[in-house]
């Protein structure tokens, strides 16, 4: 599949802009395309971040105490 070809087949997806799929880089992964091990997925620990939050607002964790 070419570059463009998945381009688009984002954008149609998503109803985002061409332009914008392109800014976000999106690309083929898979046994051809030259990694043989593909990159983890990056995710996001939400309970870990917002207690880093709540350490930078004293105020916040003052309320979640006592809710």
């Amino acid at each position: 599949m070419k570059q463009s070809l998945l381009e688009r087949a984002v954008a149609l997806a998503t109803g985002e802009s061409l332009s914008t799929i392109r800014r976000m880089g999106f690309s083929m992964l898979g046994p051809n395309s030259g990694n043989s091990e593909l990159p983890r997925p990056q995710t996001v620990n939400w309970d870990r971040l917002d207690a880093q939050r709540a350490a930078y607002l004293p105020q916040r964790a003052r309320l979640q105490r006592y809710a």
